[in-house]
């Protein structure tokens, strides 16, 4: 199904593949003087957006932002901070995570009051709850081919529509607001050559999740721009481009772009934007760093286990195999949370897997197509009066309409299946939340430890498998009974789309460029301030709060999603709940070295182990081999930052925006050749950091006054800008000492 080369390819006329070592065998013609990595679609569209001078060190101006409810709030009440007096580019706020708002009184819907007020007041696009899942709403109606969209949400991908988009956290965001750039060293780019054709009761997870499973544990493509080409792209509609797309993100890969043809012509022209077309695709012998080779015709119903989408097999050596495969799923969660009885393997029964629950949702799930394939898969059966459930949720309210002019939604009705308004909700724990030991089964992006809401603190933990919606529906069909969608005969039903954009015209706000001073920001009882936080001292002193021995770590693990979102707007109250899951007691030994410096400030201290703290910053560091997979919210940062947080060590950040998010909030992203000789309650001393950062040196030397031993702390490729903002204690002191722009 998926080939890996790991070596420079060109690509002739869009379809023939020819390896750097082998090109002088070959008849085509190359320009010795010519830089063939400039022919890629990703080369064209980034030095369109850099306004640097540099071809190498971008500086990059978006066309238009995004973020929804966990992540606006947090962005306006920094940008505010920092100078904010308007909006200079589109943003669209939207309401599709807060979205229920039975969790801690009216703090949600104050966000969403919150949220529209901003718009008002500084000229944003605001998208009421329920409308649309923040990336449909992109989708529909504010991509373009050539542009580039930054997103508050890690599944800011719109490639299939030819607009290179990324997600980042907050700050990134922040300062595009302000008038800064969006810094980056150029980056490798990735063939990803699509041939073949889709064969029965295959679907767009599906390929995605093969995908996944093949390049995700080696790192293959990570911090990459994915460039997807060749001749299997014609025969897949936009739907099935845009489901393959947004799961992108679960590569590691930092965005992606797809050629563009007539079907994208169309997808335009239905949503009345005709003039936001254009195509697109790699010049003659475009040269990449590497290639996947994905053949859709070998392709097969994929399942992603716990607790990863890389965690893939195909449905039915996963139905072969259960006994076995789920026995060590069982073990994997024992030693992420010990003493949980956690059991999956009693779904067993005989040569079927009995499942629990079927979600269909979200960016990635929730499509016309989908839900379209779903209804063929159900017409005339019934989803059962037993344990299993079937919920559905349109992506978007015109999706719902259009959907609402077939019979598929009828027909999911009366198979039993329960039709939801456009919500993110079961994707991170805050809405269809499995019972104890149950097992769901979603056409969604992640299955992260916990993240579909589960507490194993409290003695509670669920299994979620990422699948695609066709197989997902073949098991509805069947009561709840694992089955592949290509086992089973169905004719699947095409209907075309049409576009009713009055929805959005009738609702949605839209006030780019009518920016109303005299509009004051309705704030809820749950909507705080950010705290001051200060400079960076001389000297530092860490207390190692946490250290975490997990091969990866994930943003959900370093503040859950789910329950904790109605406190996003308070982060005080937020930080309460950082590692909650992983290590219940980070919180107070973050409190602990956050009232050691409160009592130095005061000067009720003068030494420690014969260290003066007089210009000793004293704070907390945590400890993770590879922290920051997944989410792109700021929260994972600046909840460790308001408790005190000024480092994190890693052997390796997951992900690029984790450690922006770090940088962003003032904390020093160390790195280390092997994991240090330190130990929870450990103290560190680095004497003359302030130097160090300020001279843009890429190492300092660090003590372990606990035990005695000394440690080395890398600080590679850090910017000029990233070391101010080091040195001054975050974004917000950044902007407030040296202007927005």
């Amino acid at each position: 199904m998926i080939k890996l080369r790991n070596e420079n390819v060109y690509l002739f006329s869009g379809d023939t593949i020819v390896p750097a070592g082998e090109i002088e065998n070959q008849c085509c013609i190359i320009d010795p003087g010519a830089d063939y990595r400039e022919r890629t679609m990703a080369y064209s569209i980034l030095q369109s957006h850099n306004i640097s001078k540099s071809k190498e060190n971008l500086s990059i101006k978006f066309d238009a932002l995004a973020s929804h409810d966990i992540t606006y709030v947090g962005i306006v009440q920094t940008a505010r901070a920092s100078g904010l007096t308007e909006f200079p580019l589109p943003y669209a706020l939207t309401n599709c995570h807060n979205s229920l708002c039975a969790v801690g009184g009216t703090i949600n819907e104050d966000d969403h009051s919150f949220g529209l007020s901003a718009a008002k007041k500084y000229g944003g696009i605001y998208v009421p709850a329920h409308l649309a899942v923040i990336h449909q709403y992109m989708r529909e109606m504010m991509t373009g081919c050539g542009k580039m969209i930054l997103g508050s949400d890690s599944h800011t991908r719109y490639g299939a529509l030819g607009t290179m988009a990324m997600g980042e956290g907050g700050p990134e965001l922040v300062k595009q607001l302000l008038g800064r750039t969006y810094e980056i060293t150029y980056p490798k780019v990735c063939l990803v050559y699509i041939k073949g054709e889709v064969p029965h009761g295959v679907g767009p997870h599906d390929v995605a999740l093969a995908i996944i499973g093949s390049v995700f544990r080696q790192g293959f493509v990570k911090n990459m721009v994915l460039e997807f080409a060749g001749p299997g792209i014609n025969g897949l509609s936009l739907d099935f481009r845009n489901g393959i797309d947004v799961m992108t993100t679960e590569t590691a890969c930092l965005s992606s772009i797809w050629i563009t043809d007539e079907k994208t012509r169309e997808y335009f022209k239905i949503h009345g934007r005709d003039e936001d077309y254009k195509e697109l695709k790699p010049g003659n012998g475009a040269l990449y760093d590497r290639m996947i080779e994905v053949d859709l015709s070998m392709m097969k119903p994929m399942i992603a286990l716990p607790f990863h989408p890389s965690n893939t097999y195909t449905v039915r050596e996963f139905i072969d195999n259960a006994s076995d495969i789920l026995s060590e799923i069982e073990k994997e969660a024992d030693r992420m949370a010990t003493g949980l009885d956690f059991r999956l393997t009693d779904k067993v029964r005989g040569k079927n897997v009995l499942i629990d629950q079927g979600i269909i949702a979200g960016c990635a799930g929730g499509t016309y197509e989908n839900i379209l394939s779903a209804a063929s898969i159900l017409k005339g059966k019934s989803t059962g009066t037993g344990d299993f459930s079937l919920s559905v949720y349109p992506q978007s309210q015109p999706v719902y309409f259009a959907l609402n002019n077939t019979d598929a939604i009828n027909t999911l009705m009366t198979s039993g299946a329960v039709i939801k308004t456009a919500f993110c909700g079961p994707c991170f724990g805050a809405g269809d939340v499995p019972s104890n030991n149950g097992f769901s089964i979603r056409h969604t992006t992640r299955n992260f430890p916990s993240r579909e809401g589960s507490k194993p603190g409290d003695g509670q933990m669920a299994g979620v498998a990422l699948m695609d919606a066709k197989s997902i529906a073949a098991t509805a069909s069947r009561g709840g009974i694992l089955t592949p969608a290509d086992e089973i005969d169905y004719i699947e039903k095409k209907e075309d789309y049409s576009f009713n954009g009055e929805i959005y015209k009738n609702r949605v706000y839209q006030g780019f460029g009518k920016k109303d001073d005299t509009v004051e920001l309705k704030y809820g009882p749950n909507i705080k301030d950010w705290p001051e936080f200060d400079g960076l001292l001389d000297n530092l002193l860490l207390l190692v709060a946490s250290v975490i021995d997990d091969e990866v770590t994930t943003t959900d693990e370093l503040i859950p999603s789910g329950e904790t979102s109605s406190y996003r707007s308070d982060p005080m109250k937020l930080a309460e709940f950082t590692l909650s899951r992983k290590d219940p007691g980070y919180v107070a030994r973050a409190k602990e070295a956050l009232d050691f410096d409160k009592k130095r400030k005061k000067g009720e201290l003068g030494l420690f182990h014969g260290i003066s703290l007089s210009n000793t910053m004293v704070g907390s560091l945590i400890y993770a081999n590879k922290p920051g997979d997944g989410s792109a919210r700021e929260q994972a940062a600046s909840c460790q930052k308001v408790l005190g947080g000024q480092a994190n060590a890693a052997i390796e950040y997951a992900t690029k925006r984790y450690r922006s998010n770090l940088v962003n909030w003032g904390m020093l992203p160390f790195v280390v050749k092997e994991k240090p000789d330190i130990s929870t309650g450990d103290y560190i001393y680095i004497e003359g950091i302030r130097d160090a950062v300020r001279e843009g040196r890429e190492s300092v030397m660090a003590k372990n006054i606990t035990n005695g031993n000394e440690l080395e702390l890398l600080l590679p490729a850090m910017t000029e800008d990233e070391r101010q903002i080091i040195l001054d204690g975050c974004l917000i002191n950044y902007y407030r000492n040296h202007g927005k722009v």
